[in-house]
């Protein structure tokens, strides 16, 4: 990669301090990320992602809300090459019982970011969307040109979002290129997510809350394969407005992913059955042809491979921070 100045929204969650990581290993990346430690879960876990990097030459780290994003002083004096914009009010359920927040953090904070983008003559600009938008379709796997069917306000606002990028890429000669990721999991995971839950849960002796049957499906990528996937829309040029799929191509059920879980930690789980919740979709896959077709984009770590590795990485942390998440 030639010399990069990348501003990365949501640089000290999950996908953002991995993607850092491995952009920082170039010296010819720089990385400015942005981050506004949301609430939705513990801030010592998001200072604990980005602790390692505030030594490095080639990085720099500010505190700041997306909303506010052209009155941010140091960004003025900044210029880039490029937006990684992930930062976005995250969570399917919770959406549905504040929608406005929603709607706020995610459309208004991504149209600052176009703006900011357009006033300061940043041409480029890579959107962590959703499968989420897919909704319930039936017609596996999911290319980028299926009908979405969104069904909750999160999925909504990504779907807005996407459209917005469609505008500002036709109106001001912006690349905008967005990016589908399918259920996201690895080291540094968000502690909501079913499977950094489930491993704390079951580790600790507690029941593990399963929603339905355990018939849902999802398309688990590890998040090394998603950075690949990122890593790749960075060098891409040929075309000014692209959606990609950016998952895994292979599909487990809840109750598959619970049973592979209790055979790399050797205990059984104790399943609390619960009703279906409002805003989950049946199943997710990811048909993944054209991320190969534009990006080269190929998955290479297998849903039993990423577990053991991801309880590895939880295994080098320590009891402590395992017991936070």
């Amino acid at each position: 990669m030639a010399v990069k100045k990348i501003l990365l929204t949501g640089g000290a969650g999950f996908i953002g301090s991995n993607l850092t990581a491995n952009l920082l290993e170039d010296e010819n990346c720089f990385v400015t990320a942005i981050d506004n430690f949301d609430t939705f879960y513990d801030r010592d876990i998001k200072e604990n992602n980005i602790s390692l990097f505030k030594s490095k030459k080639n990085y720099l780290f500010i505190e700041e809300d997306i909303l506010n994003v052209n009155e941010n002083e140091v960004l003025k004096n900044i210029s880039f090459d490029l937006v990684i914009h992930i930062a976005a009010k995250a969570g399917v359920r919770p959406s549905i019982q504040n929608p406005e927040l929603y709607y706020l953090n995610n459309v208004i904070g991504t149209k600052c970011i176009l703006n900011w983008c357009v006033k300061n003559s940043v041409k480029k600009i890579i959107f962590a969307s959703s499968s989420s938008v897919y909704g319930i379709n039936k017609n596996l796997p999911w290319s980028e040109s299926e009908n979405l069917l969104p069904i909750s306000p999160y999925a909504e606002t990504k779907l807005h979002c996407e459209q917005m990028g469609k505008e500002y890429s036709e109106k001001f000669g912006l690349q905008f290129l967005a990016l589908r990721f399918f259920t996201v999991y690895g080291p540094g995971q968000r502690p909501d997510l079913a499977i950094s839950k489930f491993i704390h849960l079951i580790l600790n002796n507690e029941p593990i809350p399963l929603y339905g049957d355990g018939s849902t499906r999802r398309d688990y990528t590890y998040v090394d394969d998603i950075i690949q996937g990122v890593r790749s829309a960075i060098d891409y040029n040929d075309t000014s407005f692209e959606i990609v799929n950016i998952g895994n191509h292979q599909s487990f059920t809840l109750k598959e992913l619970v049973e592979l879980i209790e055979i790399k930690l050797n205990k059984k789980a104790n399943i609390k059955w619960l009703p279906q919740q409002v805003g989950d979709v049946p199943e997710t896959y990811a048909d993944i042809t054209k991320a190969k077709k534009l990006f080269g984009y190929t998955p290479t770590t297998s849903l039993s491979n990423g577990i053991s590795k991801y309880i590895a990485w939880l295994q080098q942390k320590g009891n402590e921070y395992a017991g936070r998440i």
